[in-house]
């Protein structure tokens, strides 16, 4: 079996091997951006492009490269293709129950303004199914959510993209933090409370944000008591759950604070006037019935029954009672298990062999908790086997282009992680000295545009970032809190996110349009973020946690 020595730098130049490997991303985005491409033709070009680098410039043996794509292909269809499957499903299943009239009409009860609307379902209920799920959940459902109460496509899928950021950091019961504690060796909780001390200030703005992206200054100023009510509301909470009450229940926490606030609010002021995109029908329009108490809870149950089954496959005694199998043992009844062939032991770290084995705990796996959820759901919606498999049907159908982006996505990342090439742009970035604290943000923000996940940047480069911080003498924590930070701001970029918001919105070829859409946000967000990094390192250095 070829076997292959890791080398990031495989230039001897710093910069050569960083631009050589940021290649394929620069593809990418002319792919979507300025050639248009549809989604899923851009990623099959890019995998092959990277795939050629890797062989050719990296020096890597094809059999390895080809086994790399398999595995992260395999990788992006389970478990992060499952969740968004399931997460579409449980859409689709409400839809098809006749349900979804009465959820936009609850909304369109609290208000009719599609103003406040994108408060509650792209912020605040988004959030939390960020905290509970996360993986692509929130943005497939928010999206859905926002077309059926009559949002355009595109707002629909930008605006739940670009609402969705900031939560990212704390997403499915805190995994990412928890993910940059074990790689980097610093405690989570530090992390976790630095991160906590970053984002609430964004999260003061974004409201505003969302809302000056629909209609500019003359929306937003029919709104300010609301947009106040929704970013202090959860920016408060954020900081207090993230800092005092352990960083896994913060976007829930956050998250459901928010939505009673501005719930609460809505039953003392109004907006003077009713306010929504040109074109569009109003939520409170959909229908002339009024619902009963017991109808809305019945709506709204697949949702509660997700959030509740969710956080039931979130806690630890549940994990624990069906644990991993040891690294070299065979998979238990609940896993599948097995190392790739062609890659596994064949590249070499520091003369060490690395380990390519793909595992998936099928039964504790975010996808299998929604689809439970989706099964009780159409129980209590009262939906025969029939409906449900033909919905499930469907389902699919409406999903396969976006999942083949995704499989393709996840098979570049698997590739830039393993060749060396996200290394190779992580460590140009690392070499700015005084200016490191601002770039920080932007090395996680390279890791999420290229894998979609807060989890997989702090994976790449949690140990990176604190190995640097402390040569360029600025806190560990806050450089690692840096990188989940920054990655939140490229959630809205990513290709696997635009993937899911293209799919759930019925845009899948147009993933060009979304981007395009994001893409100053995401810059100004990042930005941001590395100016707050750079403060809190060299003026404001008493924000920073200590253990």
């Amino acid at each position: 079996m070829p076997t292959w020595s890791f080398n990031a730098d495989p230039a001897g130049n710093l910069w050569i091997s960083a631009l050589v490997a940021a290649l394929p991303i620069i593809f990418l985005g002319i792919a979507l951006a300025v050639l248009k491409m549809k989604g899923y033709i851009a990623a099959i070009l890019t995998i092959i492009f990277a795939s050629l680098i890797a062989v050719f410039f990296y020096g890597i043996p094809a059999s390895i490269v080809v086994s790399t794509d398999i595995l992260g292909a395999v990788t992006g269809l389970a478990p992060i293709g499952y969740v968004v499957l399931m997460g579409v499903f449980l859409y689709n299943l409400t839809v098809e129950a006749g349900q979804f009239e009465i959820i936009k009409y609850s909304i369109s009860k609290v208000s009719d303004d599609q103003r406040i609307q994108a408060l509650l379902v792209a912020f605040s209920f988004s959030a939390f199914m960020e905290g509970a799920a996360g993986f692509g959940t929130p943005v497939a459902i928010a999206a859905a959510m926002l077309i059926g109460i009559g949002f355009p496509p595109l707002y629909a899928a930008g605006l739940a993209l670009v609402a969705n950021s900031i939560p990212v950091a704390f997403g499915s019961i805190g995994i990412p933090i928890t993910t940059a504690g074990q790689v980097s060796g610093i405690h989570a909780d530090l992390i976790g409370a630095m991160v906590g001390r970053q984002l609430p200030i964004l999260t003061l703005i974004i409201p505003f944000w969302v809302v000056m992206i629909m209609g500019g200054w003359k929306a937003a100023k029919g709104v300010i008591p609301a947009l106040a009510v929704s970013g202090i509301s959860f920016a408060l909470a954020q900081f207090i759950a993230s800092n005092y009450m352990g960083y896994q229940s913060t976007d829930l926490i956050a998250s459901m604070f928010s939505i009673v606030a501005l719930v609460v609010l809505m039953m003392f002021w109004k907006p003077k006037d009713k306010w929504s995109f040109e074109g569009t029908t109003a939520a409170a329009a959909v229908s002339d019935k009024h619902y009963t108490g017991g109808q809305i809870l019945r709506a709204w149950s697949p949702y509660i029954i997700t959030s509740i089954v969710i956080l039931i496959w979130g806690r630890d005694w549940f994990k624990n009672l069906f644990p991993a199998s040891k690294a070299n043992a065979p998979g238990n009844w609940w896993e599948i298990k097995f190392n790739m062939a062609g890659v596994h032991n064949a590249i070499l770290v520091d003369g060490k062999a690395q380990a390519a084995t793909y595992v998936l705990n099928w039964v504790t796996a975010s996808g299998t908790a929604i689809f439970v959820a989706c099964v009780l759901a159409a129980i209590v919606l009262a939906m025969g086997p029939q409906r449900f498999l033909g919905v499930l049907g469907r389902t699919f159908k409406q999903l396969a282009l976006p999942l083949l982006s995704i499989a393709c996505f996840l098979a570049y990342a698997e590739l830039s992680r393993r060749s060396g090439m996200g290394n190779s742009m992580g460590n140009a970035l690392a070499k700015t000295g005084v200016l490191f604290a601002f770039f920080a943000p932007f090395i996680g923000y390279i890791g999420v545009f290229l894998t979609g996940s807060d989890t997989s940047t702090n994976a790449l480069f949690a140990k990176l970032q604190a190995f640097t911080a402390k040569q360029v003498h600025i806190s560990d924590v806050l450089a690692v809190a840096a990188n989940s930070s920054g990655g939140c701001a490229a959630k809205m970029i990513s290709p696997q996110s635009i993937a899911v918001g293209a799919g759930a919105t019925n845009m899948a070829g147009q993933e060009g349009n979304i981007l395009r859409f994001t893409l100053k946000h995401s810059l100004i967000f990042v930005t941001l973020i590395g100016v707050i990094t750079w403060l809190q390192a060299y003026v404001f250095t008493g924000m920073i946690p200590h253990s």
